[in-house]
């Protein structure tokens, strides 16, 4: 009797330990089922071959004759590989960020030595870039009305606001937008958007651009760049866009930015002659996407103007010689376009396998001027007017991954030689959770 209540005992306490062990394992599962519900991860890359039938001598310009004949040269590359993370903590708030791997990563830093009478000092091992995109906490309130606060993609432009290598068919992203602005530009600073029925809009405050980082080649392109651990903000911009979606198939936006860029620095000058310098930066942009029918076309057409361009250029090549800005003269206005189009032919097969692919077959138009406009004394560089002329093609064998293969022919104007090149590119853009 004694032995049997002792197994009974011991059959109870077995069995309450189990089913204990058991509610722990749902509550652990429960509490892991649901932090991966909020978790999102993805990204988007791009490997890339070009085979180049010019010079890439810097002084192919300057001394174009030169290099009228010169032997071809080819890369390859990874222009960019972002990994994306984010996470939805409930009640309206979300987190994300994008870290970017460009050309491979970077060990650089630069810094102004106080020991060392205010001079320049750099240490770089090799090139490429590692940045942090994206990083920001956003809190919704409604569907039409979502505050957003961190490091965040500036709105303005085509490509800023569509950089994923599946949302356009070139191999690199668009020549014109990505040469002259900052591409992908993000800033740290405060928007607000949201959608309502046809309508999205977005308007963001932000540090502004710096004039010491504008040249002659690339405008602003790297004037959000900051070659310091932090980014100086002495100076504000804002920025807005606001896109429709009424006709089918078709998106329209209008975006636009506006800031002081002059002594936005770290070292601004207190000078009495520039007392009324404030080099104003006006960027406006129309682009535009249709899909439908097997057909994509894409495009845009952007503006910018710097007020105070000649003074700027001057004070831009007094700096030190050894500090990290270029040094070069400014242009007043820049002008960037570029338009796509492409047709799906296997949207035209009856076959349901081919229908899950897509073959595009496309051409594509840029034009862009980084000294459009010259203000003073100030002389406009004849190489900076460009026209590309593109064609190739684009496989998605599903739709997160493409084979792009294309003829790009960059049109100079006389006396500077004409750059043709082939270019090969693998991408992929998706989310895995």
């Amino acid at each position: 009797m004694k032995k049997s209540f002792f197994l009974l005992t011991i059959l109870f306490v077995s069995a309450v330990s189990f089913a204990q062990t058991e509610n722990d394992s749902v509550k652990t599962e429960t509490k892991a089922a649901k932090f991966f519900k909020g978790l999102t991860l993805g990204g988007y890359g791009e490997v890339a071959y070009s085979r180049n039938f010019y010079s890439d001598n810097i002084h192919r310009y300057s001394h174009a004759e030169d290099y009228r004949n010169a032997p071809s040269h080819g890369r390859f590359d990874i222009p960019h590989v972002v990994v994306l993370l984010g996470y939805e903590f409930g009640k309206g708030w979300r987190f994300s960020s994008e870290i970017e791997f460009e050309h491979g990563g970077t060990e650089v830093a630069i810094e102004l030595e106080t020991e060392e009478a205010g001079e320049y000092e750099s240490e770089i091992e090799r090139g490429g870039e590692i940045v942090l995109e994206q990083f920001w906490i956003e809190k919704t309130f409604s569907k039409a009305l979502n505050l957003r606060f961190g490091h965040i993609i500036v709105p303005v432009g085509f490509t800023n606001m569509h950089h994923l290598p599946t949302e356009f068919f070139t191999v690199y992203r668009p020549e014109g937008e990505n040469t002259i602005f900052p591409c992908t530009w993000h800033e740290t600073g405060i928007s607000l958007w949201g959608k309502t029925k046809g309508w999205r809009y977005e308007a963001a405050f932000l540090p502004a651009l710096s004039s010491e980082m504008f040249n002659n080649k690339n405008w602003a392109n790297g004037a959000s760049a900051s070659p310091y651990e932090f980014r100086v903000a002495n100076k504000y911009a804002g920025a807005a866009r606001i896109d429709n979606y009424s006709v089918k198939g078709l998106r329209l936006g209008l975006s636009g930015y506006y800031g002081h860029t002059f002594n936005n620095s770290i070292q601004p000058t207190t000078a009495e002659k520039y007392k009324n310098v404030k080099g104003q930066v006006v960027i406006g942009s129309f682009d535009f996407h249709y899909q439908n029918y097997g057909f994509t076309a894409r495009g845009y057409f952007d503006y910018g103007h710097l007020s105070d361009a000649e003074i700027i250029s001057v004070y831009n090549k007094s700096l030190q010689k050894n500090s990290p800005f270029p040094r070069t003269n400014v242009a007043s206005d820049v002008l960037v376009s570029g338009i796509e189009a492409g047709f799906d032919f296997f949207s035209l097969s009856n076959n349901q396998k081919l229908q899950k692919q897509q073959f595009f077959l496309f051409g594509r138009y840029d034009f862009y001027d980084s000294m459009y406009k010259t203000s003073g004394s100030i002389q406009k560089d004849g190489w900076s007017k460009k026209q590309i002329l593109t064609a190739g093609i684009n496989y998605y064998p599903i739709k997160q991954v493409a084979i792009k293969a294309e003829y790009s022919y960059r049109k100079l104007q006389q006396p500077y030689n004409s750059e043709p090149s082939i270019n090969i590119g693998v991408v992929y853009a998706g989310m895995f959770k």
